[in-house]
């Protein structure tokens, strides 16, 4: 189990997977004991009833938040019956922003064009709520600035979740008045440009996650990720920074509070 750190928040968690349905309030406790004061349970890891799920395990629970919308692989599936849903979703104070939502070239689950579609219905969601946005781009940068461009010339504050980008990229996305989500893959042997890229980017801009159950951290590589593990991912981001883990809590901490933790 990762050494104890108060305060850290793992930003981008799929607590309503069906891999954590025998033990979830152990993976919450495991969480809390390593020192995880806080999970966002984000939505769009799979049907509507994810982000329902994800609502659920917020409702009444001030260290959990939530988030609603359709994964760019299921694009195809994105009709109005699914929005109706989403917007329900959106009204409830304890979902506090808009996705994942995105656009994933690199699996091409979905049509790209249905993809872009996808993702224009949910950043005007996010427009009209007033919510931030969690995004998923793989291997779709130029076609995702466009998008997004086309509904926030002036930008919009949000989160490019689990980012495996270059530094381009993620200046244009912090100009954008986008955070930058750090993941287990920053632990991985053969991720040395991505660490080069972190190593450059503000920690005043930057957040650390699990995309829980999948992507464990080294040294847990093989084994279904779960928050806890996130105490991993801010130690390297510590160590590519020079500085006190402390530091990175603190500042990532402050940092998912702003987005997904509104006053």
């Amino acid at each position: 189990m990762p050494t104890m750190r108060p305060g850290l928040i793992d930003s981008h968690c799929h607590l309503s997977d069906k891999k954590f349905s025998s033990d979830r309030g152990a993976v919450i406790a495991r969480a809390h004991e390593a020192g995880v004061s806080h999970i966002v349970a984000v939505g769009g890891g799979g049907p509507i009833e994810d982000s329902e799920a994800s609502a659920d395990l917020a409702r009444g629970n001030e260290t959990i938040r939530a988030t609603a919308g359709i994964h760019p692989h299921d694009a195809k599936d994105y009709d109005d019956a699914i929005e109706a849903r989403i917007k329900v979703l959106l009204a409830r104070p304890e979902v506090t922003a808009v996705g994942e939502t995105g656009l994933d070239y690199y699996y091409d689950n979905s049509p790209r064009e249905l993809q872009r579609q996808a993702l224009a219905r949910h950043l005007a969601l996010a427009h009209s709520f007033d919510k931030p946005v969690v995004i998923h781009c793989r291997e779709a940068e130029t076609d995702f600035f466009e998008v997004f461009d086309s509904e926030f010339p002036d930008g919009h504050p949000g989160v490019m979740h689990c980012y495996t980008g270059g530094y381009q990229d993620a200046r244009r996305a912090l100009d954008r008045g986008l955070m930058i989500s750090f993941s287990g893959i920053l632990t991985f042997k053969n991720s040395k440009d991505l660490r080069d890229v972190a190593k450059k980017l503000p920690l005043d801009r930057l957040l650390v996650e699990t995309d829980s159950p999948l992507l464990a951290p080294d040294p847990y590589r093989g084994k279904r990720n779960e928050p806890a593990y996130v105490v991993r991912v801010a130690e390297v981001l510590a160590g590519l920074h020079g500085v006190d883990l402390d530091v990175v809590s603190k500042s990532t901490s402050a940092n998912t509070r702003v987005v997904f933790f509104p006053e």
